[in-house]
Formats: C-alpha cells, sequence, structure tokens
C-alpha cells in the first residue's frame, strides 16, 4: 500500500479532479500545476481548458501533457462555460476548481482527506491580500459567499446544477448561493489553508453588473426573508458610505 502523510492508500481512497481555465495564463500555469505535482494526496487528476490563448500557455501545457489527464485549447464563452466545459472530462468523486494564477498550499492533501460524506461540499480558507479567509455563517455565507479556490465539491453537485453564464464573474456565488439550502448538500467547514488567491484576476477587480442586479432577489429566493432585510439594511449602509467618500 502507498502512503502519505500518514494516510494509507485504499481502493476507496476518492479522486480528486482539479479543473483550471486558461487564457494567457504563461506568466503563472507553471508555478501553479507544480503546486499540485507538490501535493502528497495520490489520486488527483487535472483537467485544463485554454481559450485559445495567444501567448505560450498551450506550449506549456504541451510540456505538462503527461502530468495532465486531459486538456483542449479552443474558443469558449468566457470563464463559466469554460468551467462548465471542464466538468465533461472529469472522472473524479470530488471537483476543485483553481484559478491558473493560484498555486496550493500542502493543506490542500489534508482538505482532500477529510473528504468523507458525498452530501458535503467542504471548504477549507485560502490566502487573500487581506489575509486567510474563514468560515462563515448563513447571513455571512449570503453577504459575502464563498472563494471557490477554499472549496471542494462532490461530483454530484454538477449531476443537476452548473454554473449560469449569464453571471460572466460571479457564477460561482450564485451557484453556491442555490447550493446553500437546497436540502440536498450542505457546507462543511475544515480548518485548512489551502491556496494562495491571487487577487488580480477579473473576479477581483471587475464588478458583475448583472449579478449585482440579481443578488438581491437570490439572497431573498435562497436565504428566505429574515436574511433578506439584514442584507438589504447593510447594502444600504453600505451605499451610504461608498457616497460619503
Amino acid at each position: 500500500m502507498l502512503t502519505s502523510q500518514g494516510n494509507t492508500l485504499t481502493a476507496d481512497t476518492p479522486k480528486v479532479s482539479i479543473v483550471i481555465v486558461t487564457y494567457n495564463a504563461g506568466k503563472t500555469l507553471q508555478a501553479c500545476l507544480d503546486s499540485i505535482y507538490k501535493q502528497k494526496y495520490p489520486v488527483l487528476e487535472i483537467v485544463i481548458i485554454d481559450g485559445q490563448s495567444t501567448d505560450n500557455t498551450v506550449e506549456i501545457l504541451k510540456v505538462n501533457t503527461k502530468n495532465i489527464t486531459y486538456w483542449v485549447s479552443e474558443k469558449d464563452k468566457g470563464i463559466y462555460d469554460a468551467m462548465n466545459k471542464g466538468l465533461k472530462y472529469v472522472s473524479g468523486n470530488w471537483v476543485y476548481f483553481l484559478g491558473a494564477d493560484d498555486v496550493l498550499f500542502n493543506d490542500f492533501t489534508n482538505l482532500c482527506y477529510e473528504l468523507k460524506d458525498s452530501s458535503c461540499i467542504y471548504y477549507g480558507r485560502v490566502m487573500t491580500l487581506g489575509g486567510p479567509t474563514i468560515s462563515v455563517n448563513e447571513y455571512g455565507f449570503a453577504k459575502y459567499g464563498l472563494c471557490h479556490q477554499a472549496m471542494i465539491y462532490p461530483r454530484a453537485v454538477f449531476a443537476d446544477y452548473k454554473f449560469n453564464t449569464r453571471y460572466p464573474i460571479s457564477a460561482d456565488y450564485a451557484l453556491n448561493m442555490s447550493l446553500f439550502n437546497s436540502g440536498y448538500f450542505r457546507f462543511v467547514f475544515k480548518d485548512y489553508l489551502i491556496a494562495n488567491f491571487n487577487q488580480t484576476g477579473i473576479s477581483s477587480t471587475s464588478i458583475d453588473k448583472i449579478f449585482e442586479r440579481d443578488r438581491s432577489r437570490l439572497v431573498r429566493k435562497y436565504f428566505g426573508m429574515k436574511i433578506w432585510i439584514r442584507f438589504t439594511f447593510w447594502r444600504f449602509k453600505r451605499g451610504l458610505k461608498n457616497k460619503s467618500h
């Protein structure tokens, strides 16, 4: 038997599929891949969907082909269209989405070993410019959401759910909102710092205006009137604060 950090690899050790979408990611992709290669978890696969990059991304993919389960470079309709496309090629019991400019920490392996219940969406912490993220309660989830680099989904989620490409930047937030009180899945926090989230990507530097217009309605739909009232009041106060600056 193979062992990893004191854990035994058995026939039922679940495979974790890591999906990466790329576009002109030549400056960061190799470091991202290297951080996956350093993991001690023994059953990982990598699926990469590239949006027909014009830099050296494809060359990097070719060099790393032997370590990648599947990759393709072709035009897509944006980040979440590519993520949905990637889901067609995963074979793991669990699915994790990593940005091409992010890197994994060693604790990713430890979180993988916590994947026991396929009705749970497990999440840890990621490092951001403001420090490590934390666990959230229902109100915090509605207000801020979760960074998708912190989360590992059971593959069963994507039998019935996909990323809504109506939202070009925040479709992961919208998906998680719909899952939170679905009755089928629950979110479970494990205190591991699993990745460094690079906040120079589009999700950190741009606003999803379509999602922001829909956000209040989605909070009310998925979290109920009590959470919606608190959210609305918080949003109102934030608007007043922004106007005063």
